[in-house]
């Protein structure tokens, strides 16, 4: 098997990688980390989440290192401050046998005027955000003209996040002889765009296959309405007593709101996301970190540089944007040789999202029912009886009560105490879920006949089609699209459908019971996006025929109704806002429950947060 020692590291690496508890590379480093040290090639490295990516570019670039020398020599970009705080640490870690060895986290949101003095006193290697970056290079702070390593670390979120510009300004002011190592989970065709444009023939190593998913990981789905989504949501997290999980939303607001649903609801959660201090932002992390937090809800962004190992499921409350950024959410879990689960709640419309994310991560999702109140009775009781089994008794403390304990329960045999026992434990718990609902979407199936013979979906009744006079050329994503829809208040949980991005215009479908109050709220003469007043006109929908043709034109589109040839569309439908959630009390093991009467008639057990 091959060793550290092998790949060519010198003995006080291979020391500090043996303090760490460090012994064989994994793939990505075995294949990395002679080809960087052995060649000035730039490099090309594609390896799945949780495969030691950082180690990769980091410990070759440190075998290389000149000490001596107080010029930065490596430039290292991510695109979260999490991320790369996680990547400064990381290579502290491996350079503690390097005496005078100095490294620089650079980031937004900190003291930019303590970042420019460690950078005063000389940081061989800086690891920085793209925004934070530039800011330095504006201020002459950060010199990269004598840079010999420039590395691109999830190069696929640094775009999606929208930092393609900031990219270019650094790359302008590195000198061409450095090597560039880009580092990605993801290789979506932006990503290969980078490497063509910045890099010179590159050589390419994979982990894996190119955007498949871990091994480790299964992936299941469950079909629900928008109603409930919430509510399969408690309902997972029950069944599943010793949960580890990060949720995963796709806004803030989203991220906030089921984090704060959770909490109230006495589950042992927390959020994370950009709206947070930095300070809040570290003592959520480090309390999920160190277990005192079982659930974690948050950003795709706000997620990155969390380094956990133990992850036992990941579950998308709604499914990401980008495709590709399944891949990373699934990457959380089954790390380090470990099984995970990755879990997508979806509504009937949305299951067609499942089928491109299946093809870039070679698996298929397994269509998995929500559990049922007998099912997650029974989980919990039986975890119950594992903690009650498996307790360590404290007998100096206790014998001196059993005495006055064994009188109190004289003539009550074996099998009665431990049906009194349990009941004292479970039975609000056993009421509560006694006349629990069937969550599971009864329509999907209707719902699913309500496609044509090739599979495409019918043409919604229930919506309205609009016009909006911006797209791409506009920095109009799909994404920001929503934003905009939600920035309006036109009404709360209003229903968006199909969402079309053209070059200079765009289309977008939304409850048609809100077609007046849509046309009002984009008519009041202040709506601007980038700098542009933004029009929004009722249009009528496209109508499907055989082979694309034939079709009404929307406005401006191509006379074949097929649209731009470069469109991008947003399949399915989205809810720009939760609702407010009824229906079942998740009632977890372990916590406290006063009685109170429930949605289902029977007593609601409620719940206290640990720690």
């Amino acid at each position: 098997m091959t060793t550290f020692k092998d790949l060519g590291l010198n003995e006080n690496i291979i020391k500090a990688l043996t303090d760490l508890g460090y012994e064989n590379p994994t793939e990505i480093q075995e294949k990395a980390i002679p080809q960087v040290i052995a060649s000035k090639e730039d490099l090309k490295a594609f390896a799945q989440t949780g495969t030691g990516k950082t180690a990769a570019f980091s410990l070759p670039i440190l075998e290389q290192i000149d000490i001596n020398s107080n010029n930065t020599q490596a430039i290292i970009l991510s695109p979260t401050r999490e991320l790369a705080l996680q990547i400064a640490k990381n290579i502290e870690d491996f350079a503690k046998h390097f005496k005078g060895f100095r490294v620089a986290a650079v980031y937004g949101g900190a003291n930019i005027e303590e970042q420019i003095r460690k950078l005063k006193k000389g940081a061989h290697i800086v690891v920085g955000t793209p925004g934070r970056t530039v800011d330095l290079i504006n201020r002459r702070q950060l010199k990269l003209a004598n840079i010999e390593w420039l590395v691109l670390d999830e190069a696929d979120e640094m775009l999606n996040m929208g930092f393609k510009d900031e990219l270019d300004k650094i790359l302008e002011v590195t000198p061409n002889t450095k090597q560039t190592l880009l580092f990605s989970a993801t290789f979506p065709r932006e990503v290969e765009s980078i490497a063509k444009n910045y890099m010179t023939k590159p050589v390419e190593i994979t982990s894996g296959q190119k955007n498949k998913g871990s091994d480790q990981v299964s992936h299941q789905y469950y079909v629900v309405s928008e109603r409930n989504r919430y509510n399969a949501l408690k309902r997972i997290a029950d069944v599943n007593p010793d949960i580890y999980s990060i949720i995963f939303c796709r806004t803030r607001r989203e991220t906030q709101e089921v984090a704060d649903k959770l909490i109230k609801d006495g589950y042992n959660a927390d959020a994370l996301h950009g709206d947070l201090s930095q300070a809040q932002r570290d003592s959520v992390m480090g309390k999920f970190r160190k277990k005192h937090l079982q659930i974690l809800v948050a950003t795709d962004v706000a997620a990155r540089g969390l380094d956990v190992t133990d992850l036992t499921h990941v579950i998308n409350h709604k499914l990401p944007d980008q495709i590709e950024s399944y891949t990373h959410r699934s990457g959380r879990t089954g790390r380090a040789g470990k099984e995970g689960i990755s879990i997508a709640i979806v509504t009937a419309r949305e299951k067609g999202k499942l089928r491109p994310i299946e093809r870039i991560i070679g698996k298929q999702f397994v269509s998995t029912p929500v559990p049922t109140g007998k099912e997650i009775c029974q989980n919990q009781l039986l975890k119950l009886i594992d903690k009650v089994h498996d307790i360590e008794i404290n007998e100096t403390e206790i014998n001196d009560f059993l005495p006055s304990i064994y009188e109190k329960l004289e003539g009550l045999d074996r099998e009665e105490l431990i049906k009194r026992f349990v009941s004292l434990e479970f039975n609000t718990f056993l009421s509560y879920y006694e006349n629990a609902p069937d969550l599971n979407d009864s329509d999907q199936m209707r719902r699913s006949s309500d496609r044509d013979s090739r599979g495409k979906s019918r043409d919604d009744e229930n919506m309205s089609r609009f016009f909006i006079n911006i797209g791409r050329k506009d920095k109009l994503n799909p994404a920001r699209l929503i934003g905009l829809i939600n920035d309006q208040d036109i009404a709360k949980n209003i229903e968006i459908g199909q969402i079309e991005i053209l070059d200079t215009f765009s289309f977008f479908e939304l409850d048609k019971n809100y077609t007046e109050e849509t046309i009002s709220a984009f008519q009041k003469g202040d709506v601007d996006f980038e700098g542009r007043n933004v029009n929004v006109e009722k249009t009528e929908k496209k109508r499907s025929g055989r082979g694309g043709g034939g079709g009404r034109r929307d406005r401006g589109d191509r006379k074949d109704g097929g649209g731009d040839r470069n469109s991008r569309s947003g399949g399915g439908r989205s809810r720009s806002k939760d609702r407010k959630s009824g229906g079942d009390f998740s009632a977890g093991f372990g916590r406290k429950r006063s009685d109170s009467k429930s949605d289902f008639g029977g007593s609601k057990p409620s719940r206290r947060r640990k720690g």
